[in-house]
């Protein structure tokens, strides 16, 4: 099975060779490529992958305002292959999920497989971000319906054709990608998941700010729009 893996970065200069050691070492059997879009890193991130001449890795910069999701937007539509991983790029992710993910999708019937974390452990999540995305997903749960068990995560696998008929229809902005996909689907897709261990952080700290909350929940308020005129 071959898999597109789209890592969007942002100041991630001491993660970059660390996960495509990582990358290789869990993929040693399948066919794949990496996909790093940077959003104009200031710390040499681009002169680091530059210098790489691996041909399984391409490089994007973004020169607008950083936005996660954006970047994945276009590291989804530069992907060769139809199975398309996203993932981040500070270690949190670790990519030895991504044979698992590959094998419980070779289920026709699924369309995308969630990386969830384990909530009944609070291992490398603050007490901020652990109980905030607990509110979240109760939210998201009462309001717009159970999908995931992690709506918010940033490790999941999709396939490209899927994400491509409901590309236009996503709210497209901010840092939570698959809440965008899934509920702009409704209940259109067939979602698996798969629990994982969140690792902590490697190097630098978390981009987590008010403007990523904004776009979380205009992005929610508009779905929630949405479903009332079902």
């Amino acid at each position: 099975m071959n898999v597109s893996i789209v890592i969007p970065i942002l100041n991630e200069k001491h993660n970059i060779k660390k996960i495509i050691k990582l990358i290789q070492k869990s993929l040693k059997t399948l066919v794949y490529e990496i996909i790093f879009v940077d959003d104009n890193s200031l710390d040499g991130t681009f002169d680091l992958i530059n210098k790489n001449k691996n041909k399984k890795i391409t490089f994007y910069v973004r020169k607008k305002k950083p936005d996660l999701t954006q970047a994945c937007l276009l590291g989804i539509s530069k992907a060769k292959y139809n199975y398309v991983v996203i993932m981040d790029g500070d270690l949190q992710h670790h990519p030895k999920y991504i044979p698992k993910f590959l094998n419980a999708i070779k289920n026709k019937k699924i369309d995308i497989i969630v990386g969830v974390r384990d909530f009944a452990k609070r291992k490398q999540l603050s007490l901020v971000r652990y109980f905030g995305s607990r509110l979240l997903i109760f939210i998201i749960n009462i309001f717009l319906g159970h999908k995931t068990s992690d709506p918010m995560s940033g490790y999941f696998l999709i396939k490209k054709n899927i994400f491509k008929k409901y590309r236009t229809k996503m709210y497209g902005k901010g840092y939570k990608i698959l809440f965008d996909i899934i509920y702009t689907a409704r209940d259109s897709l067939n979602i698996k998941d798969i629990t994982i261990k969140f690792y902590k952080r490697f190097k630098d700290k978390s981009k987590m700010s008010i403007k990523i909350l904004f776009h979380v929940i205009f992005s929610f308020f508009l779905k929630l729009l949405k479903f009332s005129k079902i």
